[in-house]
């Protein structure tokens, strides 16, 4: 009796000794698989580009194993919707901006998650400016040429990298202070958006600059004017919207890491500790800023705080714009 008795109690002080391991000891075994991280949008465009940039420094730099899948469709929200319903286990993240976490539960009413309650953030990454382009040699060099074809009966067809993406709400935003006709053309993706801007279909693309600026340097496209308030570091010739035609148009993008919500806290302090020393590389550095993006950091709570903040601002720009996609 007394032997079955020691046996009980040993048997209870363990498990009572497991439910206090500290989270810590979790962040330590992780990962023990590869992680994966989702993008909303194909091989080609900005999103693409920071992504496996960051990924493949961080497998580098940890010797982790990371593994990135384009998911693209429905404006980059079918990703958001897969990470959303993934296991909080740290080995399914996505990379989130502002197109899929911050406007597009504004647009679509049938989306399946929150942008603030499904998901942990994680890190913010990057941030790049919205710019347009045409084709290298196509007839629209400067803002000017916009508003003039924009004011045909035809008007001015712009492709975005899909309904609901940021580019979508620039162009309409574009449209509404300079009263042209402007026509979307919405794709999944930039790559093919900019694609049939270098093949004639479309006048222009409106997205990041991070989608355009290696086509640009290797004179495939245009770049007529960047939609932030500032000019360009990597094309200072370029003239601002602000600058020329539609005063006051100022429109950048962020882009983030998300683990699903309920994610160890330990798991996503580790996760952003790696993640700001991969920041700080200066290859990074170097290679995202040739691409017209600026690295980011900082604390997982701050991006928190940011992420709820900037919600807030872009729902009332798009219940403003008029947009609703379903």
């Amino acid at each position: 009796m007394g032997l079955h008795k020691n046996t009980m109690r040993r048997a209870l002080l363990g498990l009572i000794a497991w439910a206090l391991i500290p989270l810590s000891a979790t962040a330590q075994n992780f990962p023990e698989q590869p992680i994966k991280i989702l993008v909303p949008f194909p091989p080609g465009g900005g999103t693409d580009f920071v992504t496996r940039i960051v990924g493949a420094k961080l497998a580098e730099m940890t010797g982790w194993q990371i593994v990135i899948e384009n998911r693209p469709g429905a404006g980059g929200n079918l990703a958001i919707e897969v990470a959303a319903r993934a296991p909080a286990d740290g080995y399914t993240l996505v990379m989130g901006q502002t197109d899929n976490m911050m406007i597009g539960p504004w647009l679509y009413s049938s989306l399946t998650y929150d942008s603030v309650k499904s998901f942990t953030p994680i890190i913010n990454v990057s941030v790049t400016p919205e710019a347009i382009s045409s084709a290298a040699n196509g007839p629209i060099k400067t803002p000017e040429d916009l508003i003039a074809k924009g004011k045909t009966a035809e008007g001015l067809r712009w492709s975005t990298a899909g309904a609901g993406t940021l580019g979508h709400l620039v162009g309409e935003d574009f449209k509404n202070r300079t009263n042209i006709n402007l026509l979307q053309v919405p794709y999944k993706g930039a790559a093919p958006a900019i694609a049939d801007v270098m093949g004639g279909q479309v006048d222009v693309y409106i997205g990041t600059l991070a989608s355009q600026s290696g086509l640009v340097k290797g004179g495939k496209l245009h770049l007529v004017a960047v939609a932030s308030g500032t000019r360009s570091a990597q094309f200072p010739n370029s003239p601002t919207l602000d600058q020329t035609v539609a005063k006051g148009m100022d429109f950048s993008i962020w882009m983030g890491l998300f683990a699903p919500v309920g994610t160890s806290p330990a798991i996503v302090e580790r996760i952003n500790k790696e993640m700001n020393k991969v920041l700080k590389n200066p290859d990074v550095i170097s290679k995202m800023e040739a691409g017209g993006v600026t690295p980011a950091g900082g604390t997982s709570q701050e991006f928190a705080e940011f992420v709820k903040q900037d919600y807030a601002n872009w729902g009332k720009l798009a219940k403003n714009s008029g947009v609703k996609l379903d």
